[in-house]
């Protein structure tokens, strides 16, 4: 026996383990001339979970070729509904297109077979994200019974969650979640090839968190933490269900823990931008939280080079750094490339409603409270509603409607509790503190507002918990007729700080902190910043 013929035989045996780089390695130094289609199919495999993407395609055009020349057709079928994949990943639509239509070609003529419903599953993709829900459910459903009938676990469980996804994108939300749950069982009994078991793991996390089903994710994020443990090291599933699992884990409060796993994804993934680019904005997210905003303008900036809009984060950034007409320019243009009632959507609304706010732009954010209320009546997920309802609660309390803002806010404070979302849930509590300070009741306001701030402590969310601790040392009574708004600024003009300075810190713009001023000058019949320092000295504010 050659040395090559050996190299194929090695790589033979650990392609049946599912060793990836050994395959990789040894079909590599094999003879290409003595390569079965079978092998380069093999190699394309190995290739895709190595991350190496340009040989994987490369492997599987000469996999599709061989079985093509041979005239086994469902077997060119399959690698060539594969490859269309492949496109779309890249960005491709017109190649994948092409090689949807190969597919199509060879089994048009040929008795049914499974491929059939690759295929359909194929076709009902497309279909989707066209825009036609349903050819594809009706695609997704004949995949489904192809499935049954030759009893392949993998179209089965694609088909459920193909059907599911239609039937979210309907408005069908818990009859769709309902499918991917059934999906997701044939994962769990360990039914499903490698490759379509992380096709899974992580289009149902992606899902998820589309609609704000967190409580969804965080479950089945544990899950797929178990079943990444057993997958090669240096595979592609691996990051791109990683910096998903990064994301939940920011939810949950481990930001240092997901913040360390992210930026080794960002490392990892070098050839897939995408998901380095994910992973990076992620990173962005925790430092802005932690008051890091250098540290978070860089990762920001790294994601966006990498084709990653870095929105709403990179707009929150610029509102906590004084910038507000900035931060406010930039959520516009992501919101108008941003349709649908997608939870990226949901999250550049929130923000858009907090930097309104900031602005003292009521009306603009009651619009943008106003939607989120919509779609998450539309959606009825509790993460969505707990946004819409603490967006509202928010708005309300800025119009001076303290008593009306008392139940959104409530009602928000509980629904975070219960999803264990700490760091939404005490920026609620904050809310909620204010409307109950506002409503007279001085001591369930400091209690509020002082579990609002222990949280925020715990999670290492500096200048949140410094917010929560102005207010807590606001006296009780307020002098000169002065609102809590004004006594804040003139405790902060009491420390020295500038106009600049005092709304980076409120998160409001120089606009506003200047307003201000003005009408607390009037108020203490003062004309100047060092006598209302004074007056700031002389009744305990600085």
């Amino acid at each position: 026996m050659s040395e090559r013929t050996a190299d194929i035989d090695r790589a033979r045996d650990a392609l049946a383990r599912d060793a990836w780089a050994e395959a990789f390695d040894a079909l590599h130094r094999a003879d290409p001339a003595r390569l079965s289609p079978r092998d380069f199919e093999g190699l394309a495999d190995a290739a895709w979970w190595l991350s190496r993407w340009d040989e994987s395609i490369a492997a599987r055009q000469r996999a599709y070729t061989g079985f093509a020349a041979a005239g086994e057709d469902p077997q060119a079928a399959f690698n060539a509904v594969l490859l269309c994949f492949d496109h779309v990943e890249r960005g491709d639509p017109a190649v994948a297109m092409g090689w949807l239509m190969r597919a199509q070609r060879h089994l048009d003529d040929h008795e049914a077979c499974v491929q059939h419903g690759f295929l359909a599953l194929c076709q009902a993709a497309f279909a989707q994200h066209g825009g036609d829900r349903e050819a594809a459910m009706t695609l997704a459903e004949r995949a489904h019974e192809i499935g049954r009938r030759f009893d392949d676990r993998d179209v089965i469980a694609l088909a459920l969650h193909a059907r599911g996804q239609v039937l979210i994108s309907m408005g069908r939300v818990t009859e769709g979640l309902a499918l991917l749950d059934e999906a997701m069982t044939s994962v769990i009994a360990d039914e499903l090839t490698p490759y379509f078991t992380g096709v899974l793991y992580c289009s149902v996390l992606d899902t998820c968190l589309d609609i704000a089903d967190l409580g969804r994710a965080g479950e089945w994020s544990l899950a797929a933490t178990t079943w990444c443990e057993t997958l090669p090291q240096g595979s592609a599933y691996p990051g791109r269900c990683r910096v998903t699992r990064a994301e939940v884990a920011t939810l949950r409060g481990s930001w240092a823990e997901a913040e360390r796993e992210a930026l080794r994804v960002s490392e990892d993934a070098v050839a897939d931008p995408p998901t380095a680019g994910r992973a990076l904005y992620q990173c962005g997210e925790i430092r802005r939280r932690t008051g890091d905003l250098r540290g978070a303008e860089d990762a920001f900036s790294r994601a966006h080079g990498l084709g990653f809009e870095p929105q709403p984060g990179l707009a929150l950034l610029r509102l906590a750094q004084g910038k507000p007409d900035a931060a406010s320019t930039s959520l516009r243009i992501a919101l108008g490339g941003e349709e649908g009632r997608s939870f990226r959507r949901v999250r550049l609304l929130a923000a858009f409603v907090e930097i309104a706010l900031a602005a003292d732009d009521v009306e603009t954010a009651r619009g943008a409270s106003d939607e989120l209320s919509m779609i998450a009546r539309e959606i009825g997920t509790p993460a969505l509603e707990a946004t819409a309802a603490t967006a509202r609660g928010a708005v309300r309390l800025a119009d001076g409607g303290s008593q009306e803002a008392l139940e959104d806010l409530r009602r928000a404070s509980v629904a975070w509790s219960e999803l264990k979302l700490p760091y939404e849930g005490a920026r609620a509590q904050v809310l909620f503190g204010v409307a109950v300070r506002d409503a007279g009741d001085a001591e369930g306001a400091r209690l509020e507002l002082s579990a609002a701030r222990a949280a925020f402590e715990r999670l290492g969310a500096r200048p949140d918990a410094q917010r929560a601790a102005a207010l807590l040392d606001e006296p009780s009574g307020l002098p000169a007729g002065l609102t809590a708004r004004e006594i804040e600024v003139l405790r902060l003009v009491g420390t020295g700080m500038t106009n600049r300075d005092i709304a980076a810190t409120l998160v409001i713009s120089q606009h506003t902190v200047a307003r201000h001023l003005q009408n607390i000058y009037a108020k203490l019949g003062v004309p100047t910043r060092a006598a209302a320092t004074a007056f700031a000295f002389e009744h305990g504010l600085a």
